[in-house]
């Protein structure tokens, strides 16, 4: 390696002194300047060069060259002397021209560094991957978005042939074929989708360059292609659902403009479609204000308000509700009902309620009017009741309600949803309780239906039974209930094997069973196992301080029945109605009520004592027998049957035909009522 003098450090002395240092068959061995601050001599001693400022001093036999950048002829001329001959020396206009070139090398450098920066930035900004190369198949260019989607990094895989980072590649072939691809797909080996478009580069003399490749990740458009069909498809069906729905829709923009209307709001408001959309929020509104705009106001939901809206000024109900997406508000949405359509499946369902009830237990405690202290503790005791699965045994006069608290005991209970079966033991013959209680084989008996009949207690399984007037059975019945109750099975009329059951039983009686148990006529055995949970039902005479609410309860019932609309009593009304006994209890009351209400006048509205029956005011007495001898004509037995006629007519009359208090008051039992009822055609006469 030469070793260079260098003699001049200014701006040209500098560039060849640099020039000196990068290369490698020359070294900087000195330099030279009077100037100690010349930028030739700062660089050279950053670099540790020897510097100086007498060149004969540096000029040692080691140096081989020296090159003289001062441009004095004198140092010129004196080197050419003084140097030995094996020493080469360029003079300083050889020292400038190379200066010059290495200036110009300089600049065309930085401009080439400059302008590959450039097109390295715009390679690297774009957002498609890019890959080039050459006719070899070697990689010139790699840019960022290639080495993202590939995983590859630059510096690794420029100057490598293109297969060997990419398999999958047809740059070769389109570079051999010299034919373009546009938009093909291909499966990168990371598992990427790409669409690559690949090209050759030719020269303007068509020879051979290399190719280019340009290619986007498909993966996320694919995705969002996806996701876009999703949309697409859950926005139409969203909107089939709208636009098939009954219910009244109406949808505003963030400035109160309608955007969507169903055709059921078009048929409810009587307003076409374009009269709402683009239009604000008011137009369909006849009377009130917009909920719309309250709601974009507040951007809080308003729920059942009362307006009216379209041409006909009709009466809705009203629910709207922002529509906010990722915070910001959107609009709003309203659902509207039409309240005449409320009101008639409100009374549609208020009717299918009331079959509903008819059908099975009708009553519940809520149906039971009473606020006395008596009333209330009966009726705790049977809510206790119900939630027990004992025999229960409703206790109390005729009238007092006992089938209510039945029907109620049911509806509370674990068995609501099973049947209720009411079986009044005293309104059936004899020879037919059995049968209609336990059922029958078929041909148990002339008559009987082929492939024999379910009894109410088989009807009942699962569900409850109400054995009303449970005092009047026979003793060979007793028997019978006793065995159902202990065994909890029964066996049919003409059968042998026994069917089990699972019945909740409720009885009841209006009669003294103890004392009926001291006449022989009710079984102990039974007795005991019916008065396991006993209910004692007051009666009204015992309990008038529900006299008023009773009153009131039934005359909106009477009102409902018999299509009057009676407001009240009036006080004197209420004080005879207050004072009378009730013999026959809350049925006597509602059936005075009832005669009262039917012969008021129309225009009437408040019921007077006047409408009520004389006999209420005044105590009941025994109607004295008729002492009129029997007609001339009539034989012993007819005489004494038309006395016994007359006297059950008058009874009933007076007791305002309540069975029981005409039964207890005539001595008689009400089985044995019942039947001379029938045998003179009481009954039917009664409803003339």
């Amino acid at each position: 390696m030469q070793n260079v003098l260098l003699i001049g450090a200014g701006e040209g002395g500098t560039a060849l002194l640099k020039m000196i240092v990068e290369t490698k068959i020359m070294e900087a061995a000195a330099v030279a300047d009077l100037n100690q601050h010349a930028p030739g001599m700062e660089y050279a001693r950053s670099k540790g060069i020897k510097t100086g400022s007498d060149w004969k001093q540096l000029l040692t036999d080691e140096i081989d060259v020296i090159i003289e950048a001062t441009g004095d002829p004198d140092v010129q001329e004196e080197l050419v002397r003084i140097k030995q001959q094996k020493v080469i020396l360029i003079p300083s206009s050889a020292a400038l021209i190379i200066s010059r070139l290495i200036a110009e090398k300089e600049q065309l450098i930085t401009r080439l560094r400059e302008q590959t920066n450039k097109y390295t930035t715009i390679f690297d900004a774009t957002n498609d991957g890019m890959i080039v190369i050459d006719d070899n198949e070697s990689i010139i260019l790699f840019n960022r978005m290639a080495e993202n989607m590939t995983g590859y990094m630059r510096n690794h895989v420029l100057g490598k042939k293109i297969r060997e980072v990419i398999p999958s590649t047809r740059l070769p072939e389109v570079l051999y074929n010299r034919e373009p691809e546009f938009n093909q797909e291909q499966l990168l080996e990371n598992g990427l989708k790409i669409i690559a478009t690949r090209i050759p580069i030719l020269n303007e003399d068509g020879t051979l360059r290399g190719a280019l490749s340009l290619f986007k990740d498909i993966t996320e458009a694919k995705q969002l292609a996806e996701e876009m069909t999703n949309l697409r498809e859950v926005q139409t069906m969203l909107t089939a659902i709208i636009q098939s729905s009954d219910e009244a829709i109406t949808v505003v923009d963030e400035k109160g403009r309608g955007i969507l209307v169903n055709p059921a709001y078009t048929r409810m408001t009587g307003l076409a479609e374009n009269e709402i959309i683009g239009h604000p929020a008011t137009a369909d509104i006849s009377e009130g204000e917009s909920m719309h705009l309250k709601v974009l106001q507040t951007r809080r939901p308003v729920r059942g308000v009362r307006m009216k809206v379209g041409s006909s000024s009709k009466d809705v109900l009203v629910n709207v509700a922002p529509v906010i997406v990722d915070g910001k508000l959107k609009g709003s949405v309203g659902v509207i009902h039409d309240v005449s359509e409320i009101k008639t499946l409100t009374a549609e369902l208020n009717r299918a309620r009331q079959i509903i009830r008819t059908l099975e237990a009708k009553y519940t405690f809520q149906d039971i009017i009473g606020e006395s202290e008596e009333m209330k503790l009966a009726i705790e005791q049977a809510k206790l009741g119900a939630r027990t699965p004992a025999t229960v045994l409703l206790r109390g006069e005729s009238g007092t309600g006992k089938e209510l608290f039945a029907h109620a005991i049911h509806n509370e209970s674990d068995r609501k949803y099973g049947k209720f079966i009411r079986v009044n033991c005293a309104a059936i013959a004899e020879n037919l309780l059995e049968s209609e209680l336990f059922g029958y084989e078929d041909g148990a008996f002339s008559g009987a239906r082929r492939g024999g009949k379910k009894g109410f207690f088989e009807e009942a399984n699962n569900g409850s039974i109400f054995l009303d007037e449970i005092g009047e059975l026979s003793p060979h019945m007793q028997a019978k209930l006793l065995r159902v109750l202990q065994e909890k099975e029964i066996v049919r009329v003409g059968g042998t094997k026994p069917v089990s059951i699972n019945v909740r039983v409720i009885a009841a009686t209006n009669i003294k069973i103890e004392k009926a148990m001291s006449d022989g006529t009710f079984r102990e055995d039974l007795y005991y196992r019916l008065n396991r949970y006993p209910i004692s039902i007051p009666p009204l005479r015992q309990r008038k301080g529900d006299i008023a609410p009773l009153c009131s309860h039934l005359i909106r019932k009477i009102n409902q029945d018999y299509g009057k609309s009676i407001d009240e009593t009036d006080p004197e009304a209420a004080k005879v109605l207050y004072e009378h006994d009730w013999p026959g209890n809350v049925r006597e009351f509602e059936n005075i009520l009832g005669r009262a209400m039917i012969f008021m006048h129309p225009s009437e509205r408040v019921i007077k004592k006047e409408h009520l029956p004389d006999f209420v005011a005044r105590k009941r007495q025994k109607p004295e027998a008729d002492h009129q001898p029997a007609s001339a004509g009539m034989t012993l037995s007819e005489a004494v049957e038309k006395t016994e006629q007359d006297v059950i007519k008058a009874a009933l009359a007076d007791f305002g035909y309540n069975r029981t208090q005409t039964a207890k008051f005539l001595g008689i039992s009400l089985r044995s009522l019942y039947y001379k009822m029938e045998k003179y055609n009481i009954a039917n006469s009664s409803m003339q």
